[in-house]
């Protein structure tokens, strides 16, 4: 593994938001990522969830490379350990995965990558932590809500968790997920205006991710 995990963990923590995102345009994937970065944000998930995915990541690590190194990009919505192996070896940053898998788990391992898994009950963070998952994603957080954090922190003292589905980007709702013990929430249409990103207002995205950025250090 090219970063070590507790180098990226750290920059979860650091971030507190953490955008999540598709397109199959590579030009709007990089525009994206851009806009992000300009607005102070390192760390960023880009999903595989469509036939583009394996390209238009490789041009967003393309792009990292040479124009904002300190981003940390990493891959979302894995759910096979094939996904793993290719991801990994085009210099994805992390995994993060929609659910619990073994093939997964133990793929990332032997890739020596950070695995983020998706779990929704007690038992399956149990399981991420037998896996030695150091962070683990709510999912869906609108469904699961603040209080379940606050419930099962004490069982798990030593995992980190990020919710993401249904955060939004306001005050009341990340304070309120922060404020829970979460160490960062991750967003996505929520964050990335769909309108903008379809008329390619690039600098009016900027202008609302700065928004965001100011506001996690006002309540972080």
């Amino acid at each position: 593994m090219a970063v070590p995990a507790a180098e990226i963990i750290a920059a979860f923590e650091r971030s507190k938001a953490i955008p999540v995102f598709y397109h199959d345009d590579a030009a709007v994937c990089i525009q994206v990522l851009q806009a992000c970065y300009d607005a102070g944000i390192r760390v960023f998930e880009f999903t595989n969830r469509g036939e583009n995915a394996k390209r238009n990541f490789t041009a967003m690590r393309e792009h990292k490379i040479l124009t904002m190194p300190d981003m940390y990009l990493g891959i979302g919505t894995i759910k096979v350990a094939e996904d793993v192996k290719a991801f990994a070896r085009q210099g994805a940053d992390f995994i993060v995965s929609p659910i619990i898998d073994a093939g997964v788990a133990e793929s990332c391992r032997e890739e020596d990558i950070v695995w983020i898994p998706g779990c929704m009950t007690p038992s399956e963070i149990a399981i991420a932590e037998k896996y030695e998952a150091p962070l683990t994603k709510l999912f869906p957080g609108n469904v699961l809500g603040p209080g379940f954090v606050k419930a099962i922190k004490p069982l798990f003292p030593k995992m980190k968790f990020m919710p993401t589905g249904g955060v939004e980007p306001t005050k009341e709702s990340i304070k309120s997920w922060l404020d829970a013990g979460v160490v960062c929430v991750g967003m996505g249409s929520n964050l990335l205006n769909k309108e903008l990103i379809d008329k390619k207002d690039w600098a009016a995205l900027k202008v609302q991710l700065t928004a965001l950025v100011k506001l996690i250090r006002e309540v972080a």
